[in-house]
């Protein structure tokens, strides 16, 4: 036990040091590059979505509910369900377009 104690506390070289963090180092870029950065690109292309829709879109919302725009506001989408029936949905509750998912 006294010997690991001795070695732990040997100065190491600069080297040695390198090469221990190596592995941590490559572990972050492939989280980076496979996970965060990919989710990064479709949270930007969603948002731009979102803001390029217009009156009379077909849409589908986060709950599976499809209907058409009738009004866009700043930060609520009123959706046409069925003729005459009309809900307001909050602009982040909009998943997809209709024309996107055939």
């Amino acid at each position: 036990m006294f010997t690991t104690l001795l070695q732990a506390a040997e100065p190491q070289t600069q080297g040695s040091m390198i090469m221990s963090f190596l592995p941590f180092i490559l572990i972050i870029a492939v989280f980076y590059f496979f996970m965060i950065r990919p989710q990064q690109k479709r949270q930007k292309e969603l948002n731009s979505f979102r803001d390029a829709l217009k009156k009379g879109d077909q849409i589908v919302t986060t709950g599976g509910i499809y209907g058409k725009v009738s009004e866009v506001k700043e930060d609520v989408i009123v959706v046409e369900v069925a003729e005459g029936v009309k809900m307001r949905f909050d602009k982040s509750a909009i998943l997809s377009s209709v024309d996107k998912q055939q």
